[in-house]
Order: C-alpha cells, then structure tokens, then sequence
C-alpha cells in the first residue's frame, strides 16, 4: 500500500500506519452521528458506508482520478452526446456513475460542483451566462445515479449489490449530500487549508486538462467524419462537419480548415 493510503491516528500512543480507508469510514460513521442521520435508520445502507468510504478514498489516489477524467464531462448535454451513439450498456454506466460520483464529491467534500472566486471569474475565459444553481447540481446528480442504477441492473444482475447501492444514493442524494458537507466542515475543511491563489490555479490546471480531452476527443471525431465525408460525399456528414469544426475553433481558436468545394 502506497504511502498516501496510509495514515498514524492522533492523539495515539502508537506509530502504527493504517489504511486511509479506515480514516475515511471513521470520520463518514462520525459525521452519520453527529447529524442524526444515522446508519440503518429509514433502510439498511451500511452498503453505502462501504460505498461511499472506498469512493473517498480513492479521490487520493491520481491513478484513480486519470481513469476516471475521460468518462466525465462538465455539461449534461457533452454526457448525452457521448451516449447518444453508444449501444453498450457498460460504457453508459461507466460515464453516468464516474459523473454522479464526482457531483457527490464536488458538491459534499469541496462544497460546490462549479466552485468560483471573484479572481477566476473575472479571469477564466468561458462562454457561459448561465451557470447552474446548487439545486440543478443536486438533480444531476440525482439523475445521473438513475441512470447508473439502471445500467448496473443489465451489466451486474438486478440483485447485484451496487445496483442497490445506485438506487439508494439516487434517491436519496440530498441525505448523503448532508453527511458529506458535515464531513467536510468538521473533519476534512480542505477548501479552507486552500490560499484563494492555490484554488485558482487548481482550477486552471483542471480546466485546461478538460478543454485538452475535449478537443482532442473532437479532433478525432472530425477525422472519422471527414473520411466518411470522402467516402460518401453526403451533404448531412458535411453539415456534422461544419459544425464539428466550429466546436474545435471554440477549444483551439488557431485551428483552420475550410471544406473542399467538390
């Protein structure tokens, strides 16, 4: 076990390392307590302890978090393109339960999905007006959880034990969502042990790695179209095109291409 998933619990007499698990599932027991929203209390969800301990867990481990970068995507409408094609049950539940994870934790543990300061806002480049309020984020979540406790059902069986898992943070996001930021704000307050500066370059390394997967995702999709273009000539492969490339000028402003006229 790596050094990072290990940890020594203070104040203790001992030096003896302990899997970071064990910090994760005793401070996520504590926070249960502490809000009165205690385990097995409306409906067995020691499962979810189990759950959502690993998921915590695993947030410290980069191998874990590269996996996971190319299933997510900021937007609903980048989700349901990417599945819009796809036929295979495991990669939809992939991409909806790495996204609803990473709500959970975005909005619990780091206290916001889309966290912003007065510094990034003036300073990040973006085309969004809009940006989604905390409620739209908890919907998503609580969305994309259905989702995933739906494709569990084909992937793992219907008695599986993670399809339960799924269906329980589905519908009850906001629950977990409260033991979470509890967690956060007694055990973990990471955002706090962050200066403003050190957000905002956070963020920027995590935005700029996003906008790199997205164009390079999109650079290979205007590939394929062209050659199908090529192959064809049909006019509404053209159309994908036009618009394809109007997306990767959004992502990469020095990318120049202009359809052949024949």
């Amino acid at each position: 076990m790596e050094a990072r998933q290990q940890y020594i619990e203070l104040p203790s007499s001992g030096r003896d390392l302990r899997p970071s698990y064990h910090f994760m599932m005793k401070c996520l027991l504590y926070s249960r307590m502490e809000t009165g929203l205690v385990s097995n209390q409306d409906f067995y969800d020691e499962d979810v302890n189990v759950y959502l301990a690993h998921l915590l867990d695993s947030m410290i481990v980069p191998q874990h978090i590269d996996r996971a970068r190319r299933f997510l995507s900021p937007y609903d409408t980048e989700v349901f393109r990417r599945l819009s094609n796809s036929k295979d049950a495991r990669l939809k539940y992939t991409i909806y339960k790495t996204n609803a994870d990473f709500l959970l934790i975005s909005l619990g543990v780091f206290d916001n999905a889309e966290a912003e300061t007065a510094e990034t806002a003036s300073a990040a480049h973006t085309d969004r007006h809009f940006r989604p309020s905390e409620e739209a984020f908890i919907g998503r979540g609580r969305t994309y959880y259905r989702f995933a406790y739906t494709y569990s059902q084909i992937v793992n069986g219907r008695n599986a034990g993670i399809s339960e898992v799924l269906e329980k943070l589905s519908m009850n996001f906001e629950k977990y969502l409260r033991i979470l930021s509890h967690m956060r704000g007694e055990y973990l307050d990471l955002v706090k042990r962050l200066s403003t500066g050190e957000i905002y370059h956070l963020e920027r390394v995590a935005n700029e790695d996003l906008r790199q997967d997205s164009l390079r995702d999109k650079q290979d999709q205007f590939l394929d179209l062209y050659l199908e273009w090529k192959r064809t000539g049909a006019e509404n492969v053209r159309e994908r095109i036009s618009c394809l490339v109007r997306e990767i000028r959004g992502l990469d402003p020095s990318f120049r291409f202009e359809m052949p006229t024949s």
